[in-house]
């Protein structure tokens, strides 16, 4: 679909239609997110707003900057009442959703924006999550990836992306696909802010512990999200890859800057990666490839569902590097999960989805 196509399909779409929609998980950091963006889209609106924990409490108590919604109030996570919409949102903790799918109807339409449908592999499953069983896997929620589209037509119950993984596929993906690097040295180091863990409280997240520093964490190949990447890496490669992961933690609320290497393939040089990064992405609504010589950064991508890429060719090394920028509740998570939405129920791709940051 190109930039043309995604503009028309918004134009010629006339037909006014109100879909409900129910979020589980509404009072955490992601869940917030969604019911911005629901409350703000212009053929969506919200139905129940699930959350155990603070089930009665006022849904400004968990997000202030959602208290123009008045007197909406969360309810406990109950699978009749999230039902009772055309469309629901999980944004739980890992592990929940499927538990929860088992009480839908089978006919609901579902986007998980947890981990327990992404793996088609139930070993990866068992150990990076030390969960079992397996659910299953569900379609994959990147559309943007290599033949991704195709493969997610029709489907009703999707996986959303995780963030990190949403970074690294986009950025390295059509490289692999086109044979412009090799799959068998890729390491990606890159750094999130802290949201990206979630409202859970401990010590390492403390302003204290976090302002004016940077630390990595779950080195060594433990993070969760590595059999994520080399799956999409893998089906975009048509053989296994091989990823080494560093994550770290970022003095900032929000917002990924992913840093992704790989070996050049014999012969290939800096304008055809960026040839072919043009050729994956200039139609798409979301995502950027930058002007040769400006960088991606974080601030530069908040509060949009957009992902900022930039690609260089290191002659010394032998190494291509590409950079993405996305802000990691957006494009990371809530934004995801609405593109994915509005696919499902037969709207725009790109419907009430901000596609500009916000700055400074």
């Amino acid at each position: 679909m190109t930039a043309r196509d995604h503009a028309l399909s918004a134009y010629a779409y006339t037909l006014r239609v109100t879909f409900r929609v129910s979020i589980a998980g509404a009072s955490g950091y992601a869940g917030g997110e969604l019911i911005r963006l629901v409350s703000g889209h212009p053929e969506l609106r919200t139905a129940a707003l699930a959350a155990g924990g603070r089930a009665g409490r006022p849904i400004g108590t968990a997000h202030p900057q959602l208290s123009p919604l008045g007197d909406a109030r969360f309810v406990p996570t109950d699978a009749d009442v999230l039902a009772d919409a055309d469309l629901v949102l999980l944004a739980l903790p890992h592990g929940e959703s499927a538990a929860l799918v088992q009480a839908l109807p089978p006919d609901r339409p579902v986007v998980d924006l947890g981990a327990d449908f992404r793996l088609t592999d139930g070993a990866a499953w068992a150990h990076y999550y030390g969960r079992t069983p397996h659910a299953g896997a569900w379609p994959y929620g990147l559309p943007e990836l290599p033949g991704q589209r195709a493969r997610l037509a029709g489907s009703t119950r999707v996986a959303n992306p995780g963030c990190y993984a949403t970074a690294v596929g986009l950025a390295l993906a059509p490289l692999l696909a086109a044979g412009l690097v090799e799959p068998a040295d890729l390491v990606v180091v890159a750094a999130s802010g802290t949201s990206g863990a979630g409202r859970t409280t401990s010590e390492a997240l403390a302003a204290s512990e976090v302002i004016g520093s940077m630390a990595p964490y779950k080195v060594g190949g433990v993070h969760q999200h590595t059999p994520e990447m080399e799956q999409s890496l893998s089906a975009a490669a048509g053989e296994p890859v091989t990823l080494s992961f560093t994550p770290t933690l970022a003095p900032m609320a929000r917002g990924i800057l992913a840093t992704c290497t790989a070996r050049t393939a014999r012969g290939v040089d800096e304008g055809t990666l960026r040839d072919a990064l043009h050729a994956a992405y200039d139609a798409e609504p979301f995502v950027h490839v930058l002007p040769a010589g400006r960088l991606p950064s974080t601030a530069a991508t908040l509060g949009s569902n957009s992902m900022h890429l930039q690609v260089a060719a290191d002659a010394h090394s032998g190494r291509t590097t590409v950079i993405a920028a996305e802000d990691n509740l957006v494009k990371g998570a809530a934004g995801q999960a609405l593109q994915n939405a509005n696919r499902i129920l037969g709207l725009p791709e790109s419907l009430g989805l901000p596609a500009l940051g916000v700055a400074p």
